[in-house]
């Protein structure tokens, strides 16, 4: 039998395979902190024989390389990606023996990128799995405009031809185990699955049921922005990442805190945003780990900023460290942990009011009443999602603009917005931190934004 068993990785979307025979195993995709892929591997008592990467990646630091060297693994990696270091080259139709049983056919499935392989296991003759990277993903594919507008009309026909070469060379029954499409930028669309088989994917998957004129018309018309740190993750993956340093970092105590934010690094509040809001550092601001935090943190933040965390507890600042080390942002200058009172010393607490789309409502119609233009719902959703539905005389600043945008974000009382709260908070505290009049709104804007009565527009 053979155990095939994913390790996701939820803040980046994405997924990590090891698949083995009980006695010898194979890898794929395996993120920076490979801690995670030998904890399973030991638990299943078997050898990591081999390490497959599907393509050089763009939205995260690749642990495959540091994996291989630990223990004495071959490391796959397609022989026509121009690397800095040693590694076993692949080619379409190369079959990798791993132990007695396993064998890898190396497929070749541009559209991702040029160089993308995915990678077909057998056993004992028969079709198990493949393992299709940022190729087939469930309900989609890989989106293809990573590699720059020059690249896209090429790699977008290219990947609907991979995923029907995919769908015409492996039974139906042959389990898909993609990497992106579990909430990665990576993925042209989202899917709630969390398995599929190829033929599942060729009666719901657009890209089989679809002409191929039509699917690239409507995979690129969907696109949307992706985060910024996607512009460094190639060049560290082609370099050859080393294994992260996740010790803890030093911890500072108040006049240190108040002596980095005064220098202009960021100081990164872990808590909920509720409890952000209610109490926290002024100067800190608010990427809580409960959320999307190293998306928008990577996203927003200058990629060589110096950073600092504060947590409740050491664990949450070890799980964010964790995902830094992810995308290359390698061991935070301090960290402070306990309640944010110990954090400022003597100096007061900053807080800003929290509020739903009902209070929203209210407020606009007292202002509406008094005549009172000091006033704007800033809404921080990506433009796409402005564009379906917004908030009538909404300002639109994406989140991941606001730093650059910030000068012209008015003066004024600022009620922010985002389709959940997450987003929203992390604008409000960096404009709090600048001294702007915030409210953030914490609501569903899908659900509760028409109901509260507040006039969209599209």
């Amino acid at each position: 039998m053979i155990t095939v068993t994913p390790i996701d990785t939820p803040g980046l979307g994405d997924r990590t395979y090891l698949a083995h025979d009980g006695k010898v195993a194979l890898v794929v995709d395996p993120q920076r902190d490979y801690d995670r892929v030998l904890a399973v591997a030991e638990e299943a008592g078997v050898q990591i024989t081999h390490v497959f990467e599907t393509h050089i990646h763009n939205d995260y630091v690749t642990g495959g390389l540091a994996l291989a060297k630990e223990v004495g693994a071959a490391y796959h990696v397609n022989a026509d990606d121009p690397v800095e270091f040693e590694r076993v080259g692949v080619r379409d139709g190369d079959v990798v023996e791993v132990g007695d049983r396993m064998r890898v056919r190396v497929v070749h499935t541009p559209g991702h990128t040029h160089t993308h392989l995915s990678y077909a296991l057998s056993a004992d003759d028969k079709p198990i799995a493949a393992f299709t990277g940022g190729s087939l993903l469930y309900g989609s594919t890989g989106r293809p405009d990573l590699l720059g507008p020059d690249h896209t009309d090429t790699l977008v026909h290219a990947q609907w031809r991979s995923a029907h070469r995919l769908a015409e060379e492996l039974p139906d029954e042959t389990e898909v185990f993609p990497t992106h499409g579990f909430g990665s930028f990576c993925s042209a669309t989202q899917s709630e699955a969390l398995s599929s088989t190829i033929g599942q994917e060729k009666v719901s998957n657009p890209a089989l049921t679809q002409d191929e004129e039509e699917y690239v018309e409507q995979l690129l018309a969907g696109l949307d922005e992706w985060p910024a740190y996607y512009a460094q993750m190639g060049p560290a993956n082609s370099a050859g990442p080393d294994a992260p340093d996740l010790s803890e970092p030093t911890l500072a105590q108040p006049a240190e805190l108040r002596r980095r934010m005064e220098a202009g690094e960021w100081v990164v509040d872990l808590r909920t945003r509720e409890a952000f809001a209610a109490g926290h550092l002024i100067g800190s601001v608010n990427f809580g780990i409960d959320g999307q935090f190293i998306t928008y943190l990577g996203w927003i933040m200058p990629y060589d900023a110096t950073v600092t965390l504060l947590g409740e507890t050491p664990e949450q600042v070890a799980e964010a460290q964790r995902d830094m080390a992810r995308i290359g942002l390698d061991k935070p200058a301090a960290m402070a942990t306990g309640k944010p009172e110990e954090w400022a010393g003597d100096e007061a607490l900053g807080s800003f009011p929290v509020a739903t789309f009902k209070d929203l409502k209210v407020a606009l119609d007292e202002a509406e009443e008094k005549g009172d233009d000091d006033f704007v719902v800033l809404d921080v959703r990506r433009g796409q999602e402005f564009d379906e539905s917004h908030i009538e005389g909404a300002v639109n600043v994406p989140i991941h603009n606001v730093l650059a945008h910030i000068d012209d974000i008015p003066r004024k009382k600022l009620w922010i917005h985002c389709a959940g709260g997450y987003r929203a908070s992390v604008v409000a505290s960096i404009l709090d931190a600048r001294g702007y009049d915030v409210v953030a709104v914490d609501d569903a804007f899908g659900d509760n934004a028409a109901p509260a009565g507040l006039p969209l527009t599209a």
